[in-house]
């Protein structure tokens, strides 16, 4: 009982200090591609994967924001990474996507990326080709140091109050947050099934 009470006061702790402000800031830069008609992006690995997956689906449904993730295409994804290197995995999937200047990369990521540690250098070189485009970025990540929380258009950190559970309430806090965006009344344009349920 004593590490379930521990780690539930952490998430009161997290909610209490998220950046609202960087959160406002995310939701209109998604208008905003919204009504210029560009195209969502989510790049993450490991968990951050899974809940990109998730948010294309949300994204798509319930904002009616053209949206991919990468990832959900295992086949050219491990092709990529096994003739081609890990490195320009997401580089290489957006350029064959033609990635414009009216698009946008939305990163979750617990580090947010980082070259001179080797870590998800896969984001690093994403985020360079999106600039490169004129693509705006976006993230949701747990370290502010890392590549993405530097050159994101906007990025909400997670706040770190317990340095032990940095990956858990960061990939868990990427849910949440993600579906605070698709419920925001700027950017929900579809009801969601059972609420609409009487």
């Amino acid at each position: 009982m004593i590490f379930i009470t521990q780690y539930l006061n952490e998430v009161i702790d997290i909610i209490g200090n998220l950046d609202k402000s960087a959160i406002e800031r995310i939701v209109n830069l998604l208008a905003d591609l919204r009504r210029e008609g560009g195209r969502l992006f989510f790049l993450g690995v490991g968990g951050s994967a899974a809940n990109c997956s998730h948010a294309v689906n949300d994204f798509r449904k319930l904002t009616g924001i053209e949206a991919y993730a990468p990832t959900d295409n295992v086949s050219e994804l491990t092709a990529r990474a096994n003739d081609e290197g890990w490195t320009s995995v997401f580089t290489a999937w957006l350029q064959t996507s033609r990635l414009k200047a009216q698009d946008m990369l939305f990163i979750l990521s617990v580090g947010g990326g980082d070259l001179e540690k080797n870590i998800s250098p896969n984001l690093v070189d994403a985020i360079k080709f999106a600039k490169e485009r004129g693509a705006r970025v976006v993230g949701i990540v747990g370290r502010d140091e890392g590549h993405t929380a530097k050159a994101a258009d906007g990025c909400l950190v997670i706040p770190t109050v317990n340095s032990e559970h940095i990956t858990p309430h960061t990939e868990a806090f990427q849910a949440v947050i993600l579906h605070l965006l698709v419920s925001h009344p700027t950017l929900k344009t579809s009801p969601t099934k059972w609420e609409s349920i009487r």
